[in-house]
Order: C-alpha cells, then structure tokens, then sequence
C-alpha cells in the first residue's frame, strides 16, 4: 500500500509543477520564448504576497488575487517594453534577457527579505487530509492545488479555443506574419500573452511558499522543475503539461520511496529518457500549435 500512495502523492505534487509550468508552456506556445526568469519570478511572487498580507493585514490567501494582477500587469509591461525587443528568429537573445533578468530578481530579493526563508500561511487546510486507511491519506492542500492546476489549464484552453483573443494567440503562433496581414497587432498579443503567464506565476508562487519554504535564490530550481514538466509533456502543450508535471512528481516520489538520495535524481533521469526516445514529448508533435 506505500507505493499506492506514492503513486497518489505524486500526482499530486504533479499539480503543483502543472501551475508553476503553465505560463512556461503558454509563453512557448505563442511566442517560442523560453523565459529563464521564471522561477525567480514565482519567487517574487511569493514574497509579494508575503508583503501585501503585512502591509493590509490580511491573510496571505486574501493577498493572492491582488498579487495575481499586479504580476499580470507586469508580464503585460515587461513583455511590450522588454521583451518584444528580443523576439526574432535568433532566440539567444530573448534567453539571455530573461536570464538577466532573473539575477536582477533574485539579487533584489535577497537586498530587500534576507535569504532567510520565509513561508507562506494558507490556514488550517495545510494539515488536514482525507484519510483512505491507514497507508493512504490525501492532504486537502495538495488536492486543491491539484483541482487548481486543473481549473486553470481548462480554463486557458477554453479561453484559447473558444473566445476571439485566444484565436488571436493561436494565430500569431501559427503565423505571425500572416496574423499581422488579418489586422492582429502580434506585439499586442504577445503582451497580453506574457500577462497570463505571469499571472499563472503568480498563483504558483503562492501554492509553492505554502507547501514549503521558500528564499531568493531557489528560483532556479523551480525553473528546472517547470521545464522538466513542459518538455516531458510536449513544448507548447498545455495538457501535456499537466501530464508532465504528474509524470515528474510520480518519479520523484518513487524515488524517494526508493532512498532519499533518489527522489530528485529519478525525476531528472525520466526527464533525460523522454528526451531521448521522444523528444517532442508525450503530448507534443514538433510542429505550432
């Protein structure tokens, strides 16, 4: 019954790195740009919550819609004055831009909070769980972040299938330069693109600094978790994304089943196999979507 429920908190902890890898996936998807930032920026985001719950005394859960917007608005800013400079056919400099501007992130951070870690309360749903017998338990947490991951790729699919803007974004992604010709400003759409992304950060910077602690320099570790879900998924694919993000928790739970010394080197290694023998990934198909 242990690795039953392995198998269950893995897909579980796949939820988690589904939100966090949403706005890689989306902003690959529309505008092939691999944000090196991201991580860090789910970090930022952790810690705006963290400052706006102080500052208006409320909860930490109360802050997140407000942190969701201003990370928004910064996607929309940073993406027409920043980032659109760096779109081409060449996309080195798109990657060292982000990555530029994830030690700016991070060095601020660490100027402003300290590199002591910091956690962020989500109330008493952290430690209540569901209990199936006594070998198999399902945290509240856990699943609501589960059911988030969910909700939020249904929701951006049915925003990208179903509303004009979202065929807006299939279009430019397709076609840019044909898009431009139908009367679609591309450097508008890839604002409002990197706005969803950033927004989709912010909320998994919240689920992260609430199921552990969190500091400036971890960035760069939850970026390689986001990527290692997108890729295993398929680039561009937003629910293969989910399907990455739960292939990947399920390895590193195995592992850890395994010897403690695995639970991360399991899910680098799935990582490392995908990429080998499908590189396009399980849902991907090498081509625009």
């Amino acid at each position: 019954m242990s690795w039953i429920n392995a198998l269950v908190q893995g897909v579980l902890l796949g939820g988690l790195y589904a939100i966090f890898a949403t706005g890689l996936s989306l902003a690959f998807g529309v505008m092939r740009f691999v944000n090196l930032a991201h991580g860090d920026l789910a970090i930022l985001a952790a810690y705006l919550v963290l400052s706006t719950a102080s500052t208006m005394g409320v909860s930490h859960v109360v802050s997140l819609p407000l942190v969701v917007l201003l990370m928004a608005g910064l996607g929309y800013v940073g993406q027409r004055f920043v980032f659109n400079r760096t779109i081409g056919p060449d996309p080195l400099a798109g990657i060292l831009c982000s990555f530029g501007i994830g030690v700016v992130v991070q060095n601020l951070l660490l100027a402003r909070y300290t590199a002591t870690d910091r956690y962020l309360d989500a109330g008493s749903i952290e430690t209540s769980t569901i209990r199936i017998n006594d070998s198999v338990s399902i945290g509240h947490f856990s699943l609501l972040t589960f059911v988030c991951a969910i909700l939020l790729l249904g929701s951006l699919q049915i925003f990208l299938s179903r509303t004009s803007l979202g065929r807006a974004f299939r279009a430019t992604a397709d076609d840019p330069a044909t898009a431009q010709l139908m009367g679609i400003n591309d450097k508008r759409i890839y604002g409002f693109a990197m706005a969803i992304a950033f927004g989709t950060v912010g909320i998994a910077g919240f689920f992260l600094g609430a199921r552990e602690t969190f500091a400036p320099a971890a960035g760069p570790n939850q970026l390689l978790f986001g990527f290692e879900a997108v890729v295993i998924g398929g680039l561009g694919s937003l629910w293969g994304t989910l399907i990455g993000g739960i292939v990947l928790g399920v390895a590193q739970v195995f592992g850890n089943q395994l010897s403690v010394g695995w639970n991360l080197l399991a899910g680098h290694i799935v990582f490392l196999m995908v990429l080998a023998f499908r590189p396009n990934g399980l849902l991907g198909t090498g081509v625009r979507t």
